[in-house]
């Protein structure tokens, strides 16, 4: 079962008639004596899961899974989300006049038709719609004899110049300068909240179909003859309208998967130059992929921006281990075995180790799974059922392929050329030569002070890795994104940001109309504005001060909260016909809203240590101030649990890799020596982060695990060997140089295909994508380099002579790769 001796001495039998079929284990046995019945099963589960993933797999996001639900920010934000709809899921359409103001009337024209289309989309929660041409956004005026107001729209607007003039006045006594209106009178500004259902259907909202539907919009109003300037352009910002750009992003994916296949087939090709295995394991790595999608499609769970990624990463571990299938029976056809006895030779030495790997791969999956982030949990489930579908497609079926149509007999004949002596000293052998000489105390000493130079650097530079987003706008898409550009324009022309931080204060049913409880808020939204980052504050407390004084005359004396009951329940009965979402109909919760400069992960805190310390020493059974809704707010929050699950993560893999390598080589020697390339490549990714300015958050949290858990296999496949040969009366030399023989030329071929597969991630118009794309490329080139460097210069201390076989019983499991 185990590999035990040099590559020569693994020589399988040459002749079929020599073989014993009924040798090996029970499993073997299972699979290579019914391997028919095997090739019909793998080939209706293709046909059955292929037609689920095609028929019911879809593309989706939802608000409420990219967040962490179990936060108790967000469960106060989720309880009252119903009182406080302009603070949850909504869209920011800003429609510009190019060529003039807002006052001109075919502006408006368009303008109106704009809001009536939006007012009847599917999703939309119209009552809370608001624009220039909403009756409920309205003006209002103090005037000798009392308050005056009504809509900002005229009721009888015509276009002519007297009812424009009385729409300028309209806009100046509203205060929507800046909100509603833009800075430079050059657009204004249509706010839609969105439902997470949509009443019509029942079913949740399509943002994929909401957001074409809004393109549709942009590109009917935008239309403008040739050489002419669009009568308006729009600018559309908000969580619907991100997911949507990322959802068609998304359909390049094909493009870059078939890129990535195309690049995975042509460096195995380039080692093996046989196109028979070659198209066998790129086929069932792709088989992999059909079988995961279609359990997925088959479970209930659509793909998101970022499960969409891990039929990605399926393919390319499938791919790397299929090529040590490969490799095996390539090598002992070229000693002159039958094809069906290499496969199941191989099968012998590798299942166990491919099994552990792909254990060691699940782990870093499994590890996510407590990150209490339900699209992460959403990416570590199918991604788990990946790597478990890799066990039947590349470790069964490819060998039972194999087993029919062999290799090339000069691509076997050429894979043992290498270990010829006249060509010792040639090709890579050179540089396997060079890598023997690390065993020596010299160059292992040498290459130990290199690694821990490089280390200590790592760790000063990753001091300042940053949790959450590190850019302006949504850093999920590129800077020069039309979402981004969106974004830059409301910014530049609007006062009121859309990274809105909002403290829930929530009292007894007419609470929030008490003196005392309006002294808080409003001490709280002072406390707010001293934070640097917060451009302003808006609250109930702000429009009640306003309408005591406009009570009096427009006097700034009055400019105050008045102790008396009846100024204030006349001032919020006010205040609610202008904005009725400064408290909801029982006046039992009333938001606290912060606008802050930008959703940077320190302002955040700042914000969040401001409220919570505010929050601790004012609250009370009679007022509790809660936090936190708003866009930022939901942010703050999920940082917080990504800089927790950051640490938990580290430690929860690196616990579960150490338990694991302890299992298969029973030595803690071993276990330093396989884990420390990956603690070494961990430091030097978080500070490659550092250096691309790429924030620790939802997209880039999962990278280290998936790293260490694919990482790992590196070392299994190389130590196995070499304490094999150990335990056997091998000298370390002449171990490591039979691993190199043995393992080497795969493992570094895995390292190189296992990064080709995710480097075409880079060119995703995703940002998210790419980053991780190049994060996980580089430690899988790293944990590869770390491994064939590191192991023998660690191995010259920890592992210097022949080991006893009863130190530790952990097999060889080796592969012949």
């Amino acid at each position: 079962m185990h590999a035990t001796g040099t590559p020569a001495e693994l020589a399988a039998p040459g002749s079929l008639e020599d073989f014993d079929p009924q040798s090996g284990s029970r499993l073997e046995r299972l699979v290579f004596n019914n391997r028919r019945m095997v090739l019909v099963i793998c080939a209706l589960l293709t046909l059955v899961l292929g037609a689920l993933a095609f028929a019911r797999l879809g593309l989706n996001a939802s608000f409420e899974k990219m967040i962490p639900q179990d936060h108790p920010y967000i469960q106060n934000y989720l309880e009252h989300k119903d009182e406080l709809r302009g603070l949850g899921n909504s869209l920011r359409i800003v429609v510009e006049n190019p060529s003039g103001d807002i006052y001109a009337p075919a502006y408006l024209d368009s303008l109106r038709k704009i809001h009536d289309e939006l007012f009847l989309m599917p999703g939309v929660d119209r009552a809370w719609l608001k624009s220039l041409w909403a009756p409920a956004v309205r003006w209002t005026e103090v005037t000798e004899e009392g308050f005056r107001g009504g809509p900002v729209m005229p009721d009888n607007y015509d276009g002519s110049a007297a009812v424009t003039e009385q729409l300028r006045a309209n806009i100046a006594r509203s205060g929507l300068v800046g909100s509603l209106v833009g800075n430079d009178f050059k657009s204004s500004m249509i706010v839609v909240p969105l439902l997470d259902v949509d009443p019509g259907t029942g079913k949740r909202i399509d943002y994929h179909a909401l957001s074409r539907a809004i393109e549709k919009i942009r590109d009917h109003h935008q239309s403008a003859e040739a050489g002419k300037e669009p009568a308006v352009r729009l600018h559309v910002v908000g969580f619907a309208k991100l997911v949507g750009d990322l959802i068609d992003g998304l359909h390049q994916v094909a493009l870059y998967f078939g890129l990535a296949a195309l690049v995975a087939a042509a460096i195995i090709f380039y080692y093996t130059r046989c196109v028979r295995s070659t198209a066998l394991v790129i086929a069932c790595s792709l088989v992999a992929v059909v079988w995961q999608l279609g359990l997925v499609a088959g479970l209930g769970f659509e793909l998101d921006p970022y499960s969409i990624l891990v039929p990605f990463l399926v393919f390319a571990i499938g791919v790397s281990h299929g090529a040590q299938k490969m490799n095996g029976i390539m090598q002992d056809i070229g000693r002159g075995a039958h094809r069906l006895v290499a496969a199941r030779y191989t099968f012998r030495r590798l299942f166990m180790a491919g099994l552990t790997a792909l254990l060691a791969d699940a782990v870093g999956f499994a590890v996510l799974m407590l990150i209490a982030i339900p699209v992460i949990r959403d990416l570590a489930l199918t991604a788990s059922i990946g790597v478990a579908v890799l066990i039947f497609t590349n470790l069964i079926l490819l060998p039972v392929l194999l087993s029919y149509v062999g290799v090339d007999p000069s691509a076997a004949e050429r894979s043992l050329r290498a270990e010829s002596p006249e060509r010792a000293d040639s090709g890579l052998n050179h540089a396997w030569n060079l890598l023997d000489r690390l065993v020596e105390r010299r160059w292992a000493t040498v290459t130990l002070v290199v690694a821990a130079t490089l280390t200590a650097l790592g760790f000063v530079i990753s001091t300042g890795l940053k949790i959450g987003d590190l850019d302006p706008g949504a850093p999920e898409l590129r800077p020069d994104s039309r979402y981004n550009l969106d974004n830059a324009y409301v910014t530049a022309n609007y006062s009121l940001s859309s990274d809105t931080f909002a403290v829930i204060v929530r009292t007894e049913k007419e609470g929030c109309l008490k003196y005392q409880t309006l002294i808080e808020a409003d001490r709280l939204a002072w406390t707010l504005q001293q934070v640097p980052g917060v451009q302003t504050t808006v609250a109930l407390t702000n429009a009640v001060r306003q309408i005591t004084a406009g009570s009096n005359e427009g006097s700034p004396k009055w400019l105050t909260i008045a102790r008396n009951q009846d100024v204030l329940n006349y001032g919020a009965q006010q205040a609610s016909v202008n904005n009725p979402d400064l408290f909801n109909t029982e006046c039992s919760v009333m938001p606290v809203i912060a606008y802050l400069s930008d959703h940077r992960a320190e302002t955040l805190d700042r914000v969040v240590a401001a409220s919570a310390d505010f929050a601790a020493a004012h609250g009370s059974e009679d007022r509790k101030f809660l936090l936190a809704a708003g866009s930022a707010g939901i942010e703050a929050a999920t940082n917080i649990v990504v800089r927790k699950a950051w640490v938990q993560m580290l430690l929860l893999v690196y616990l579960a890799v150490v338990v694991l390598c302890f299992i298969t080589f029973r030595s803690w020697r071993a276990v330093i020596v396989a884990v420390a390339p990956l603690v070494v490549t961990s430091v030097l990714c978080e500070a490659l982060m550092v250096c691309l300015g790429i924030g620790v958050k939802v997209a880039t949290l999962p990278v280290i695990a998936l790293g260490v858990g694919i990482g790992i296999d590196y070392a299994l496949y190389l130590l196995s060997v070499q304490l094999a040969q150990q335990r056997q009366g091998a000298t370390l030399a002449e171990a490591y140089r039979i691993a190199l023989q043995f393992t080497g030329r795969v493992v570094v071929l895995v390292g190189v295909t296992l990064a080709a597969g995710v480097a075409t991630w880079a060119l995703s118009p995703i940002k998210f994508q790419a980053d991780m794309g190049i994060l996980l490329a580089f430690m899988f080139l790293w944990n590869m380099i770390g491994a064939i460097v590191l192991i023998p210069a660690l191995s010259h201390f920890l592992l210097p002579g022949p080991r006893p076989a009863a130190e530790g019983s952990a097999p060889a499991v080796a592969t012949a790769s």
